[in-house]
């Protein structure tokens, strides 16, 4: 199974390439959708979030239990409202960092068994492509990837897409603060898919991408 990393910043288009990816038959992870299970199904990450932010931040609200030296949730299962997460973590730059820091880990762990069941299914996808917004937060899974592919879009042009879809451009530049900067990805993308044109180029040059590099779409069998 090939692995491809697909990279770039907010709104630089990555989503469009994995999704054509995807229909030429790449199984397709999204990060974001990792996180996102996460943080619904994760009970020790869920407890050291509420630890780490406050009984609000859990669906249910939770208690601490004096006895037993730690939080349980009120309504006896954890998960998280990440709304309220989103409000305690965001606030600060530290709440930013605190949130990485307890995430990240579960985050890296579910993507690695998420790449190894898919790899060792008895019928698995000969190229899976993992987009991936934040990579030098998971650069410690680079090994993994056999192409990183970044979706170059120039700063302005990302702002008015982000914009377009309803974005704050305060909310835009936060967030791209926080990302990896361009210098950073050129330097680890083993190929680049300009975005400076409408969406059908972007995705004939994702599909170019594909053919130039060989992939193969369906199924193939065993484990390695």
């Amino acid at each position: 199974m090939r692995t491809v990393f697909l990279v770039g910043g907010t709104a630089s288009g990555k989503s469009c390439v994995g999704r054509v990816l995807e229909s030429l038959g790449a199984e397709r992870i999204d990060l974001d959708d990792v996180s996102r299970e996460v943080l619904a199904s994760d009970d020790a990450c869920v407890e050291e979030l509420v630890d780490a932010f406050g009984p609000e931040v859990a669906l249910g609200g939770a208690l601490f239990d004096e006895e037993g030296g730690r939080w349980v949730p009120c309504d006896g299962s954890w998960s998280v409202d990440r709304a309220a997460l989103a409000r305690a973590a965001f606030a600060t730059s530290e709440g930013a960092a605190r949130l990485e820091a307890v995430e990240l880990p579960y985050i890296r762990e579910r993507l690695a068994d998420r790449l190894t069941a898919v790899s060792c299914a008895s019928s698995r996808p000969a190229t899976c492509v993992v987009e991936v917004p934040l990579l030098d937060r998971v650069e410690d899974l680079l090994p993994l990837a056999d192409d990183v592919v970044w979706v170059r879009t120039g700063k302005d042009r990302r702002r008015a897409l982000a914009e377009g879809r309803g974005m704050d451009g305060g909310d835009f530049d936060a967030r791209v603060k926080g990302q990896p900067t361009d210098a950073y990805l050129e330097a680890r993308a083993t190929a680049v898919i300009d975005n400076d044109g409408d969406l059908a180029r972007l995705e004939r040059r994702a599909r170019e991408w594909w053919d130039a590099n060989g992939l193969e779409g369906g199924r193939d069998h065993g484990c390695s």
